[in-house]
C-alpha cells in the first residue's frame, strides 16, 4: 500500500526526508499485489516514476507545488495525453488520448503523481461497476461485494490505500455512492465549478468531476487546485473560487429529509444512524428540522429520461468511422455503423442509448424529454428555495450498504440506488458523502451533506467539524 494513508501525512513526511520516488514505487507495488480487485485497468509506471523524480527535484530546490507527494488515480473517462483512455468500453479499446483534461493539467502542474487509470462502469453508466467491458471491480472492504458505481475502481483505489486521492465523475451519484460503499469521502462540486474539458461525456448537463479521499483536508486541497473557470469549457463558472480554510462553520441551520427516515426499503441501521446524528447535532446547538424532498418519486425517472437522452446524443460520435472500434466483418457504411456499435457497446450502454433515442423521437419528445425538463426545473427551484432557509441538507447517501455481485439484476432496481444522490445533479448543487457508519454486517456506509451552489467551502468545513472526517 502507499506509505501514507492520506496526502496530509505524505506531505509532512517529505520534510522528514522521505521521497515521492519511493512512495510511488510502493504504491505501484501495492497496486500489483491487489490486482484481484480489478480496480486499475492500467498502471502508468514510466510516467509516474518520471513525474515523481521531477517532484523530488522541486522539493529539494524548494519550488514544489501544493500537491507534491500526492498520488492520484484517474477514472478511465478522464483524458491524459499520450496515455490510453477508454471509458471501460470495447468501442474505445486501445485509444490513446491526444490531449490532457484541464483537471489533469492542473494537477500535474501542482506536482501530483498520476499512478494509473481505474476501471468503471462502461461510459459511467451503472451503480455497481459490474458493467465494465473489462470485468467487475471488487470492494476492498469485502471482495464479495460491489464497490458501487460508476466510479468503483476509483473508490477502490483509495479504499485499498493505493493512492491518496482518486478522480471520478458524478452524473447521478457516481462518486458519492461508491464512497458510501467503500468507506471513503466522495465529493461532487457545483456543476460548472470544475472543468469537464477532457472528460468523456455521458450526460453533459449532469457530469461533474470530483475526488475520492480519506480526509476532508485532502479533498479540499485537490478541489482548490482543480476548481475555477476554464476557457475550454463554456459551462464553467467565472464566479471566483472561495478559499477553503476548513474553519469551524459555527452553528448551522440543517434540514433533513424525513423520507430518509421513513421510506420503504431503507436499511434500519442506516435510518437509526442518521437519526442519531440528527439528535447529536441538535444537542450541539445546531437548528435541525425536517423537510420534504421535492418530487422524490419523480427524481430518478426524470434523471434517467434526461441523462439517457444526452447519452444518445453524446455517444453518436462513436460510429466506427473516425476513431475507436471498427467491425472487421462490416461491408459498407451502414453496416460499419451498425456492427461497430453492436460489437463495441455493452448491454447497459445499448439500453440507455435506445431509451434516450426513444424519448427524443418524434411523437415522444414532448411527452417525455420536454416534460422531464420541466420537472427538473421544479426540482431545482424547490432545492434552491430550501437553501434560503437552511445552510445544509442532511440525508443518507444510499438506502443500504454494498450488495453482493449479481444481487441486483433488474435495471430499475439498480437505478433506484441513486434515490438520494440524483437531486444534487438535477439541481447542479454540491454534495459530499462522508464515511460515518459501520453496519453490523461489517460494511461501511455514509451520510450525505448538500449545500447551495458554490458553497463548497462551508460544505467541506461542515464535513470536517460536524462529522470529524
Amino acid at each position: 500500500m502507499s506509505s501514507h494513508k492520506t496526502f496530509t501525512e505524505a506531505r509532512a513526511a517529505l520534510s522528514g526526508g522521505s521521497t515521492v520516488h519511493s512512495a510511488t514505487e510502493l504504491a505501484l507495488a501495492a497496486a500489483e499485489r491487489q490486482q484481484d480487485l480489478n480496480a486499475f485497468l492500467e498502471l502508468f509506471p514510466e510516467s509516474a516514476m518520471a513525474q515523481a523524480a521531477a517532484v523530488d527535484a522541486k522539493v529539494k530546490a524548494g519550488t514544489a507545488g501544493p500537491l507534491a507527494g500526492m498520488l492520484l488515480s484517474l477514472k478511465d473517462n478522464i483524458c491524459y495525453k499520450d496515455h490510453k483512455v477508454g471509458a471501460s468500453s470495447k468501442i474505445l479499446e486501445g485509444f490513446t488520448s491526444l490531449y490532457s483534461a484541464t483537471v489533469v493539467e492542473r494537477l500535474l502542474a501542482a506536482d501530483a503523481v498520476i499512478l494509473g487509470r481505474t476501471n468503471c462502469d462502461e461510459f459511467a453508466m451503472g451503480s455497481s461497476n459490474e458493467n465494465s467491458a473489462f470485468g467487475i471491480v471488487k470492494n476492498p472492504v469485502d471482495p464479495t461485494k460491489v464497490p458501487g458505481g460508476s466510479s468503483g475502481g476509483a473508490a477502490a483505489s483509495v479504499a485499498a490505500k493505493i493512492v491518496h486521492v482518486a478522480l471520478g465523475s458524478d452524473t447521478g451519484g457516481s462518486i458519492r455512492q461508491p464512497a458510501s460503499f467503500t468507506g471513503t469521502i466522495g465529493f461532487k462540486p457545483t456543476y460548472g465549478r470544475i472543468s469537464r474539458y477532457g472528460l468523456i461525456a455521458f450526460a453533459s448537463s449532469f457530469d461533474q468531476i470530483g475526488p475520492f479521499a480519506h480526509s476532508v483536508a485532502d479533498t479540499a486541497v485537490v478541489y482548490e487546485v482543480m476548481a475555477g473557470h476554464d476557457p475550454k469549457d463554456s459551462t464553467t463558472s467565472r464566479k471566483p473560487v472561495e478559499p477553503v480554510t476548513l474553519a469551524d462553520p459555527g452553528k448551522l441551520r440543517i434540514g433533513y429529509y424525513r423520507e430518509g427516515l421513513e421510506r420503504a426499503g431503507m436499511d434500519p441501521e442506516v435510518v437509526a444512524h442518521l437519526q442519531a446524528h440528527i439528535d447529536r447535532l441538535k444537542a450541539e446547538g445546531h437548528a435541525v428540522e425536517p423537510l420534504d424532498v421535492p418530487l422524490l418519486d419523480h427524481q430518478v425517472p426524470t434523471y434517467y429520461i434526461l441523462a439517457t437522452a444526452e447519452a444518445s446524443s453524446n455517444l453518436a460520435r462513436f460510429d466506427g468511422i473516425r476513431f475507436g472500434h471498427r467491425s472487421k466483418v462490416a461491408q459498407g457504411v451502414d453496416e460499419t455503423y451498425r456492427l461497430s456499435r453492436t460489437e463495441g457497446f455493452g448491454p447497459e450502454v445499448k439500453r440507455r442509448i435506445l431509451l434516450g433515442t426513444f424519448v427524443l423521437s418524434a411523437g415522444y419528445y414532448d411527452a417525455y424529454y420536454a416534460q422531464a425538463q420541466r420537472v427538473r426545473r421544479i426540482i431545482r427551484d424547490h432545492t434552491l428555495a430550501a437553501f434560503e432557509k437552511y445552510d445544509l441538507i442532511l440525508s443518507p447517501t444510499c438506502p443500504t450498504t454494498a450488495f453482493a455481485h449479481g444481487a441486483i439484476t433488474d435495471p430499475v432496481a439498480m437505478y433506484l440506488q441513486d434515490i438520494f444522490t440524483v437531486q444534487a445533479n438535477l439541481a447542479g448543487v454540491p454534495a459530499i458523502s462522508l464515511p460515518t457508519g459501520t453496519h453490523s454486517n461489517g460494511l461501511p456506509f455514509g451520510v450525505q451533506l448538500t449545500a447551495k451552489p458554490f458553497d463548497e467551502a462551508r460544505l467541506l468545513a461542515a464535513g470536517k467539524h460536524l462529522f470529524g472526517c
